[in-house]
């Protein structure tokens, strides 16, 4: 059943060793069914793999998630190591927004698990680890010296990033045409804060 070509990684967005072939199944069956109601077992029967083969890489459904979301916003800790290394300008920030649209792009299959599953996330440790993230973007876009207007811009974008990949999905249009009116969205934010911030310019 599990078929050849795995290795290639066509069938999904990332390579097919059999860590990530679980991570990617387990993802499947949590959005089909929830993560409540989905068990290791039947994760192991939608593999084709016994549950031993199954234990040998994950012992819980939560080291599933945590591994995820370790491995798919790795990018995003990257990214936020970079900004701070950056000087603080709009130039800075709106790189940092191209990057983390690529970024969210990547991980969009978790993001969406965990806004289908905020009261499981919550109780999960990464929901800590996510605000963690959120905060060092926020650190890096928020110019502290900025008027309060000029500040809730800067939180709008990134927003407005996270915005775009669940609610404008209803939107009529093709995908990539609609994460690049987002970004310009976001991008038209930072630089009003940016403008706003230095009106001696």
């Amino acid at each position: 059943m599990g078929g050849m070509g795995g290795t290639d990684g066509t069938k999904q967005r990332r390579r097919g060793n059999t860590r990530q072939r679980i991570q990617d199944v387990a993802l499947e069956l949590f959005a089909e069914q929830g993560y409540e109601k989905t068990s290791l077992r039947e994760i192991a029967e939608r593999l084709d793999v016994t549950k031993a083969a199954l234990y040998y890489h994950f012992k819980t459904k939560e080291e599933i998630i945590v591994s995820l979301f370790e491995d798919l916003t790795k990018p995003i800790e990257e990214l936020i190591a970079w900004g701070r290394e950056q000087p603080n300008t709009l130039e800075t920030k709106r790189e940092l927004l191209r990057r983390y649209g690529v970024a969210l792009t990547e991980a969009e299959p978790l993001f969406r698990f965990m806004q289908e599953n905020q009261a499981t996330v919550r109780d999960l440790s990464i929901g800590m680890m996510f605000k963690n993230r959120m905060k060092g973007m926020r650190e890096i876009v928020i110019d502290p010296d900025a008027d309060l207007v000029d500040q809730v811009r800067c939180i709008s974008a990134l927003f407005t990033m996270h915005a775009g990949m669940f609610v404008f999905q209803e939107l009529a249009g093709d995908p990539e045409d609609k994460r690049e009116a987002v970004l310009e969205v976001a991008i038209d934010l930072i630089t009003q804060a940016h403008g706003g911030a230095r009106k001696s310019s």
